[in-house]
């Protein structure tokens, strides 16, 4: 299935930033609605009362130079 991406952002952002726009995130999903938004998209996607919610911790190790990078994720996946 091809994939199309709708909305992406990446951003240095503060700890304390990105805690805010998750709990912005977080009511958004209560409510069903999400609203994305940034300078140059705007998008909306409604969420059904039963997603699939995934969280994903990663340790990536560069073979060049054998610094670590981790990442965190947060997925919610439906069909629709």
């Amino acid at each position: 299935m091809p994939e199309e991406e709708l909305f992406k952002t990446e951003e240095p952002r503060s700890r304390a930033e990105i805690a805010e726009a998750l709990t912005v995130a977080a009511k958004q999903i209560e409510t069903g609605t999400v609203h994305l938004e940034s300078a140059t998209e705007d998008e909306r996607v409604t969420i059904p009362d039963t997603p699939t919610f995934e969280v994903e911790l990663e340790r990536l190790t560069d073979s060049e130079t054998g610094e670590q990078r981790y990442e965190l994720e947060y997925e919610i996946r439906w069909t629709g």
